[in-house]
């Protein structure tokens, strides 16, 4: 299940009219591989960091598109 939500949320990222729906999605699931990483193998964090970031950036630059939904 997380497999195919991370395939989804990555293919839905790599399309730029979705990106902002990707970067959603992939969210939660790349907090869990940086807090993961963290706790067992902070050697990864070393790509799993950049990554998350990447996706905060991404989230942070489509923010307007996320105000209905909390509004």
């Amino acid at each position: 299940m997380v497999g195919a939500i991370e395939l989804i949320g990555g293919l839905l990222f790599a399309i730029p009219k979705t990106r902002a729906l990707g970067a959603i999605v992939i969210l939660p699931i790349m907090v869990g591989i940086v807090l993961h990483n963290a706790v067992y193998m902070p050697e990864g964090l070393a790509i799993a960091g950049p990554l998350l970031l990447i996706n905060l950036w991404m989230v942070v630059d489509n923010a307007n598109k996320y105000k209905p939904m909390v509004s």
